[in-house]
Parts: structure tokens; C-alpha cells; sequence
């Protein structure tokens, strides 16, 4: 098995800034999904899905399932809200799900120092209830994948990247 963790969740849930942290506490790489394809694309996510459609930005998703399951060892790997979806997302690590209700998860982008930023990047919050409904869609699914599951509700991040290093690390 891979020696990676990778850390799935809801938008705007903290994958990036959990994974950023991790890095630099723990001395090692970590790598975002989303970062992956908009490289390989050469757009933002938001230009992919309005000139491509989701379909085609869910099988960029795959492709870049499959170079982390041939490439990526000893990784930190922060997805996208989506990427649980692949086909082989065990195959990649240990599947750590950042848990927390769709009220934290709204509340911590609406009351960040860089709000107005987070929620441009996250346009489904302007639609609260598509966003409310994608969250429950997927709130079962992620649990069901996982590994390991962090409630990262009303924790600092230190104690969330100690969580992950007892529960997750290989």
C-alpha cells in the first residue's frame, strides 16, 4: 500500500491549509489535487467547468488519481471535494476525511480573514441550498471511504495534524 494520506472533506472544510501545516510540522510534501489539474490543464477549475463541463473535469480528476497511484509516495495529498469519487482512491493512501457540520464549514469561510477570496473561489456558497445539498449527498459517502475520520470542529490545527499523525501516518 502507498504511503501517502490523503485527506478528503467538503469544500472549504480546511483540506489545504490541514495539508500546508502537516507539511511544514512533519518535514514532508504535500501536493493538491486541484493545484495537479489546473496545472496539467493550464486553467483554473472554475474555467474548466464552465468551457468543458463536469464530466470532463471528473475524468482530469481520474488521470490525476492514476499518476499519484503510479508516482506519489510518502505524500500529503489534499483534494478536491469531488475527487473521493475516483475509481481507485484507496489504492493512493490511508483516506483521511476532515469532518465537520455544513454550518462550521460555512461559517469559517464567511468569517475568515479573506472571505470575500475564499467564497469567489467556492462559487456553490452563493447557492446555499445546492451547496447545503451537495454537503448532505456527499457527508455519507465520505464517511464510508475513510480510513480515518477527524472532527475538525472547534480544534486547532495542532491538534488536528497530531490527530492525523497518530491516526493516519504508516
Amino acid at each position: 500500500m502507498k504511503k501517502n494520506i490523503i485527506l478528503i472533506g467538503f469544500m472549504g472544510v480546511g483540506k489545504g491549509t490541514t495539508a500546508r501545516a502537516y507539511a511544514e510540522k512533519y518535514n514532508c510534501f504535500n501536493i493538491d489535487t486541484d493545484d495537479l489539474i489546473e496545472s496539467k490543464a493550464n486553467r483554473k477549475i472554475k474555467h474548466i467547468f464552465e468551457e468543458h463541463g463536469e464530466k470532463y473535469f471528473r475524468a482530469l480528476e481520474q488521470e490525476c488519481a492514476d499518476w499519484i497511484e503510479s508516482s506519489v509516495n510518502n505524500t500529503l495529498i489534499s483534494c478536491g471535494g469531488g475527487f473521493f469519487n475516483v475509481n481507485n482512491l484507496k489504492n493512493l493512501g490511508r483516506v483521511v476525511l476532515l469532518d465537520a457540520s455544513y454550518e462550521w464549514i460555512y461559517n469559517r469561510l464567511s468569517t475568515a480573514e479573506n472571505a470575500k477570496a475564499k467564497l469567489k473561489k467556492r462559487p456553490l456558497f452563493s447557492e446555499p441550498k445546492k451547496a447545503k445539498k451537495l454537503y448532505k449527498e456527499r457527508a455519507k459517502a465520505y464517511k464510508k471511504i475513510a480510513d480515518v475520520i477527524i472532527d475538525v470542529e472547534n480544534q486547532d490545527m495542532k491538534s488536528i495534524i497530531k490527530e492525523i499523525y497518530k491516526k493516519a501516518y504508516i
